[in-house]
């Protein structure tokens, strides 16, 4: 889409008489109307999108939030008429099925506040699919955490710290998604939000229910805790009874972070290749198993290599085990042609100031010539 086009999707809610005579154009919407009248052919097409099973102009149940008027629609996208008390949230769940894709529908119209009467663009199918702009790319950053707590240590992030970045993330509009919803994403099923950021923590310390899990609820931010089947229920570590109740929240994902925590790239001194390899196989498999068996319900595909180590016969073998998504220490966001065994993440350290955070959020690229 060109510049001037992407211009006036932005401003589309503002300028709706100027949407509507350009949607023919960009879209193939030869039956647009301002009267309401989505003319002839577009019942099945905006039925099957909307869920409406009718003509969504006509037919399609009001939800709360989402009261207003279609003016005209295909299979692609609708425009409608904002009624009083309409939120993002009500269309989305209305026209789209799921209340929280409300972010599809505020993106398409530059955030624009809902005004009663103003028209405005629901897309019907992801525009940016791939997060691929005009002018830039959409990254994806992966932030690693390991413990929080008072220590000396570096790797520890001080609890009121930690509190401070998730409340960052909340009142400034990024808005925190599952690793595997990323996986969706870079599978090309998934689109996301602009600012979207993935939370992960390695090894597997208590520090984190006590501290992390509270202010998770807090704001509503899924985690996911990347623990070594080795180290439950040890001094400092995660117990069962703490992994079952974070589970059955819904809000944190266990997955796997190996049986032992050892570095899957290096033989260890006397180790005969075969060994090593039969090794692998055990520091995979043996943590899916486990806590699958543990915590029913539970999927373990996902993987943080130890000290973020991978090459390409532990990227086989953990394809193998039945891993579709590992993780390295590899700081930087991930565009769509990420690799998924080889996600970027971007380390969060206890010196790590808040305006340091900041810094390690590239959620764009610009794709535009210097």
């Amino acid at each position: 889409m060109r510049s001037g086009s992407r211009r006036i999707w932005r401003g589309a809610a503002a300028r709706a008489l100027a949407v509507l005579g350009l949607l023919a154009g960009l879209y193939g919407c030869a039956n647009f109307s301002p009267s309401g009248d989505s003319g002839p052919g577009h019942d099945a097409p905006v039925a099957a999108a909307a869920g409406s099973g009718a003509t969504a102009a006509s037919r399609s149940p009001a939800a709360p939030g989402a009261q207003g008027e279609v003016l005209g629609a295909n299979a692609r996208l609708l425009v409608y008429r904002a009624a009083a008390g309409d939120h993002y949230a009500g269309i989305a769940a209305r026209f789209l099925g799921a209340a929280d894709q409300g972010w599809q529908i505020a993106e398409a119209n530059a955030q624009t506040p809902l005004r009663p009467g103003s028209p405005l663009v629901v897309p019907l199918q992801p525009l940016h699919p791939l997060g691929v702009h005009g002018d830039r790319l959409q990254l994806v950053p992966i932030l690693c955490y390991h413990r929080l707590g008072s220590t000396a240590s570096r790797m520890s992030v001080a609890p009121a710290q930690f509190e401070a970045q998730m409340a960052w993330l909340v009142e400034n509009g990024y808005h925190v998604v599952r690793l595997a919803d990323l996986g969706e994403f870079l599978a090309g099923r998934r689109p996301l939000p602009q600012r979207s950021v993935v939370l992960t923590f390695d090894d597997g310390y208590a520090s984190f229910h006590r501290f992390a899990y509270p202010v998770l609820k807090k704001f509503g931010l899924p985690a996911t805790v990347f623990v070594y089947t080795d180290f439950i229920g040890g001094r400092d570590a995660l117990s069962w009874a703490q992994m079952q109740e974070m589970h059955a929240s819904g809000l944190v994902d266990l997955q796997s972070h190996t049986k032992s925590h050892r570095n899957l790239t290096e033989l260890r001194p006397g180790e005969s290749e075969e060994r090593y390899r039969a090794s692998l196989d055990t520091e995979l498999r043996l943590p899916r198993e486990l806590l699958q068996r543990r915590l029913a319900g539970l999927a373990v595909h996902q993987l943080a290599y130890p000290y973020g180590d991978a090459d390409g016969t532990v990227i086989e073998a953990a394809e193998r085990n039945g891993y579709t998504l590992g993780a390295t220490v590899v700081p930087g966001g991930n565009a769509f042609f990420a690799a998924p065994m080889m996600l970027r993440r971007t380390m969060i350290f206890g010196d790590t100031t808040l305006e340091g955070f900041k810094s390690h959020l590239q959620v764009s690229r610009n794709l535009e010539a210097p």
